[in-house]
């Protein structure tokens, strides 16, 4: 039972900064007063009930005359109570996983009313941005101050702030004790490891420790394949008849790694607490905007707009603007064919070292080009995706995720289709394809991460720069560290991370079996992911906020269909195979029929797989079992107890009547 806010008295005169919200370089002192006055407000009242200051010197003073960065935090008895609102799952003392209830919390593992860590740093940074989110808007019409930025009942003011560019942005803090401990852990020291998923989780939130236990994960079940293809091409580099097995056992490997990792997710996540959390009701997106109108399923205010309208703008501009752009694609890689018979003829008329580096020309500059082209359409494909004006977020992600896996999955592997089975040439597809993976992987890793932290390095420089020009004689830590962070680049999310994985296990599923080596680049460039991308996460962005997630979401689709696209380009490569053509050198016909034939079983085969298989080990169906029966026996007790009590009083109702 929750309990009521207006019982408790959450204030505290000096509490620790955890978010940063930085307004625009001229905002209005009574928009400044109004939001600091929301936030600090009783629930009651519309308010977040939290502790606001703005950044000042040690003297009292404004930093630098800069008057539009404030500091928010809140007590630790506050936080208790967003948890319970947030839903926050956490350990009890039998070990049982349990949603936090402030009246029960006695009952959960290491709380104390004084042990101030028993919500990880990121669990209070996510019950603030909640709440900030959650800041909804009254009575009031406009934004005070701004009379452009309309309000309404039940808008949130946050959202409004940041469309209306008053709000600049609002960011978690760091911790720079706990930072230091976990670069040290994480990648501090030489050494082949696990990664501390615990911490990395406690620290960052589960979405990103997700992301770095599947980049773990997917290394591991990569090695097998690698230590196979070492020695096929070492002993069968020209010798495309054995490639046979090399593709079967591709067929088995991309299915049950995919199978295993929702196992161990769903360990990670019942071990965390998300895998029990139940999905709230989503709110429309920041950048949904519409005609004003009522809410048919929460009755409440808030913009409307027509599905017709959003369908015609999906099928009538969207779909021929990607259309359009594989169309290009497809251009682009004729292109580099051409290239490729240029660099062919010039080489067999020269014939020396020089001719033999050109060779690879054409492939180079086409993975250059293909990296460039991606980039590009990225950002087409978000400013349609928002033209679409999409309500909820997991609709935008899901539509934003389908426009780029298509562009990217024919930009990056129609000419090595193209190569195989209409060329027929696995002499040029190994060739390509080695090309391709390595050049892509060389130029993620600069543009990902050696180019962004360079690039923060100098922006540190100048900020230090202008620091210790102001000949300040107070410690300077806090000052500097928000002024550090709020000029470091934002963690988009894990997007371009998942994309990089799918490509790469795209590489390795559908053609490493005519380069065997595809998987041995593939742990190389995950193993040097893994640092960078820690780097990355600890060095060069700000701190995301926590998201609660229980799986890698429509990424796991992602990954299941290619392993399904990757069953069929196996079985057409074994019938295009000589070893498998000289059994049926007569009939090319009964040879495509028993392709087809064995493609449907493998296809049969890997879904019974999928369903024998299950997806949460069975400790964690049982202990899931366990709490839903837990659940309907208290809700049982808790209709039984009331019913006593209705009972109760229509008996004494009676008594009084007679």
């Amino acid at each position: 039972m929750k309990e009521s806010w207006s019982a408790f008295d959450t204030f505290e005169p000096h509490f620790r900064p955890l978010v940063v919200i930085e307004l625009a370089k001229g905002t209005k002192e009574e928009t400044k007063e109004w939001l600091t006055q929301r936030i600090v407000d009783k629930k009651k009242n519309g308010g977040a009930q939290l502790l606001v200051k703005p950044l000042v010197k040690e003297n009292g003073g404004k930093i630098d005359g800069n008057q539009n960065i404030y500091l928010v935090g809140a007590s630790h008895l506050r936080l208790l109570l967003g948890a319970e609102t947030v839903g926050l799952v956490k350990e009890c003392n039998d070990s049982s996983m349990r949603t936090f209830t402030y009246s029960s919390r006695n009952t959960f593992k290491d709380f104390a009313e004084d042990n101030h860590d028993f919500l990880t740093m990121a669990e209070r940074q996510y019950i603030i941005k909640h709440e900030l989110e959650n800041l909804r808007a009254r009575d009031e019409k406009m934004i005070p101050g701004y009379p452009q930025a309309k309000l309404y009942p039940g808008k949130s003011i946050i959202r409004r702030l940041l469309t209306n560019g008053i709000l600049v942005q609002i960011f978690p803090l760091h911790d720079s004790e706990k930072l230091k401990k976990l670069r040290y852990a994480w990648y501090g020291q030489m050494k082949i490891s696990y990664q501390p998923l615990d911490e990395i989780r406690c620290y960052f939130g589960e979405t990103v420790a997700l992301y770095f236990g599947f980049l773990e994960y997917f290394t591991f079940a990569l090695v097998p394949m690698a230590l196979i293809g070492i020695p096929y091409y070492v002993f069968a580099w020209e010798d495309y008849d054995k490639y046979v097995m090399f593709a079967s056992f591709n067929l088995l490997w991309s299915t049950v790694i995919l199978e295993v990792w929702k196992r161990y997710c769903a360990t990670m996540t019942y071990r965390w607490g998300t895998l029990l959390m139940k999905r709230q009701f989503e709110e429309p997106r920041p950048g949904f905007h519409g005609v004003l109108g009522i809410n048919p399923v929460t009755g409440k205010e808030e913009p409307v707009y027509s599905s017709i309208k959003r369908q015609i703008r999906i099928y009538l501009v969207s779909l021929p603007f990607v259309c359009l752009c594989l169309y290009f694609s497809l251009n682009v890689m004729m292109i580099y064919f051409e290239l490729e018979t240029w660099a062919l003829d010039f080489h067999e008329e020269n014939e020396s070292c020089f001719s033999n580096l050109m060779l690879f020309v054409p492939s180079i500059i086409y993975a250059i080009v293909i990296e460039m082209m991606n980039r590009a359409y990225r950002y087409a494909a978000e400013f349609l995706t928002s033209w679409e004006n999409h309500r909820l977020e997991s609709s935008y992600q899901n539509h934003l995720i389908l426009k780029v896996l298509v562009f990217n999955f024919l930009n990056c592997f129609a000419s090595l289709f193209y190569i195989a089975f209409v060329l027929f040439d696995m002499k040029l597809l190994r060739q390509s394809l080695a090309t391709l993976l390595i050049t892509s992987q060389i130029l993620n890793q600069f543009v990902e991460a050696l180019l962004p932290y360079w690039l923060q390095k100098r922006r540190h420089k100048k900020v230090k720069k202008r620091m210790y020009s102001l000949k300040m004689d107070t410690d300077l830590s806090l000052f500097e560290q928000v002024n550090l962070e709020k000029e470091m680049g934002t963690y988009i999310g894990t997007f371009d991370d998942y994309l990089e994985l799918f490509l790469l296990f795209g590489y390795v599923s559908l053609f490493s079996c005519v380069y065997p080596l595809a998987a041995v680049f593939a742990v190389l460039n995950n193993i040097t992911e893994m640092y960078s991308d820690a780097l990355k996460m600890c060095r060069v962005f700000k701190r995301p906020f926590s998201e609660l997630t229980a799986n890698i979401g429509v990424w796991q689709l992602a990954f299941e269909t290619m392993s399904v696209i990757s069953v069929v380009t196996n079985c057409a490569l074994i019938g295009l195979s000589p070893q498998v053509n000289a059994l049926f050198s007569e009939s090319k016909t009964d040879l495509i029929l028993i392709v087809v034939l064995v493609e449907h079983i493998l296809l049969a085969l890997k879904f019974v797989m999928a369903f024998v298989i299950p997806d949460k080990p069975q400790d964690i169906q049982l202990k899931l079992a366990r709490l839903e029966f837990e659940s309907l026996e208290a809700l049982k007790q808790q209709q039984m107890k009331l019913a006593a009590e209705s009972l109760k009083e229509e008996t004494h109702r009676e008594k009084k009547i007679n």
